[in-house]
């Protein structure tokens, strides 16, 4: 694959799931009280400041991967392998508090900062 297709598979297995956890979390927050509402903007803030950090950094050492791989190269070479044993893991913890059941507390506010943060790594990797 050439590196655009590879920016491309990076940004969509970054960006589906973080419009489908975004919405679950914005779900979760009209379904929450309103007497909650702050702590859980506190919260959904700490957890946007800290993703934010984080992510942006590993989107960066990603695109620089990306950008040493060969011409034509294979699309597991959009991530290194801890990336994708994260990505493994990642769905599968979903999955998981997706069966046991997360308070809705949980849902909207932590829901809520992750989800946009995927979506900015995602947006990171299109305009690469």
């Amino acid at each position: 694959m050439q590196h655009k297709h590879l920016y491309l598979t990076a940004g969509l297995i970054w960006g589906i799931p973080g419009i489908i956890i975004t919405i679950k979390g914005l779900s979760a927050y009209a379904s929450t009280g309103t007497e909650k509402f702050p702590v859980l903007i506190a919260i959904t803030i700490a957890v946007l400041a800290g993703f934010f950090f984080m992510f942006r950094k590993i989107v960066k050492r990603y695109i620089k991967l990306i950008d040493n791989q060969p011409e034509p190269a294979s699309i597991l070479n959009s991530f290194p392998l801890r990336g994708w044993i994260i990505v493994i893991f990642m769905t599968c913890l979903g999955i998981a508090l997706k069966i046991i059941g997360v308070p809705l507390d949980f849902t909207a506010s932590f829901y809520s900062g992750l989800g946009p943060n995927l979506l900015i790594s995602a947006i990171m990797f299109f305009y690469k």
